[in-house]
């Protein structure tokens, strides 16, 4: 009955809400556990006792979330399992199947507020001009780097794009952020320079798979010739950190933090930054008011004669 339920919600969220492939395996992975735990198997014949899922009540999830705690799970993780049971018993109310939401009673873990990681603009300009562009690698990893800093967009949004999402002459990008949003992103001439220096030599990357195998829409191509993966530019970014002296602790999704940031330090509207990142909702983007306002604080602390 319950497996039956989650694979009913497993294919809600794939085709009636659109979520990506990553979100989904997290949704598997956290309600998979609590049915391990609510209605574990038996280990010597694997049967399961199968309950009855309306036996399921807030006490039920309190024990669960502090086996969690007691085994020493980041509070960002309980919290996003508290948040997928939140979010199945709400598609079982819909579905008749229960009346009543007992994740909805039981509190969030007080989580620590960080601010989001990013990089000064002097910064940003070094690390974005470490790739030797006089090789084909080269040429690719500055234009992936110019583009997800001209553009904010996320990393999955980028190896997503394909040659037809790319206004080269106007200097425009269609990306197709969360839940297939669809939202068009402007980008500079730096990036319009780097990703018309790495078309030059685009072709010599597809040569490398066999035709059948050509991620011939693709923008951006690894040295197989196949779309680049989110994990290949993660890795692509940890090498230019340690080529890089004096930047760490940085990733991918930290050149577009530095993109907000930069804008809002620059007098952008709020707003618009939020178009800009794809954001559904005013109060994600308002973290970077955040950023700003530390770094107001570390001017006026060097600054200020009487600071």
């Amino acid at each position: 009955m319950i497996e039956t339920l989650l694979e009913q919600f497993f294919e809600h969220l794939r085709y009636e809400r659109n979520v990506s492939e990553h979100t989904l395996r997290n949704y598997r992975i956290d309600l998979t556990q609590f049915y391990d735990h609510f209605a574990p198997a038996d280990p010597l014949t694997g049967a399961r006792r199968e309950p009855d899922i309306r036996q399921i009540d807030h006490i039920t999830i309190r024990e669960w979330l502090s086996a969690l705690h007691a085994a020493q799970k980041k509070k960002t993780s309980i919290a996003r399992k508290l948040a997928a049971l939140r979010t199945f018993f709400q598609f079982l109310i819909r579905e008749g199947v229960v009346e009543a939401n007992p994740a909805r009673l039981v509190n969030t873990p007080r989580l620590e507020k960080r601010l989001p990681n990013h990089l000064s603009l002097e910064e940003m300009v070094r690390f974005i001009e470490t790739p030797d562009t006089t090789t084909d690698l080269g040429k690719r990893d500055r234009a992936m780097l110019e583009m997800l800093y001209a553009t904010g967009v996320r990393v999955s949004e980028l190896t997503k794009l394909d040659l037809r999402d790319v206004d080269y002459q106007n200097r425009m990008v269609r990306v197709m952020g969360k839940r297939r949003k669809e939202r068009v992103v402007p980008f500079g001439e730096p990036a319009q320079h780097a990703l018309l220096d790495y078309l030059t030599v685009r072709g010599q990357f597809l040569q490398h798979a066999p035709l059948a195998e050509r991620a011939s829409a693709a923008v951006f191509l690894n040295y197989q010739g196949t779309r680049i993966t989110t994990r290949s530019v993660g890795r692509m970014v940890d090498k230019y950190i340690l080529i890089c002296s004096g930047i760490h602790n940085i990733s991918p999704h930290s050149l577009r933090h530095s993109f907000a940031t930069h804008l809002l330090d620059n007098g952008a509207d709020l707003r618009h930054i939020q178009e800009l990142l794809g954001h559904a909702r005013l109060s994600t983007t308002e973290i970077y008011t955040h950023v700003s306002m530390e770094r107001l604080i570390e001017v006026y602390d060097k600054t200020h004669p009487k600071a």
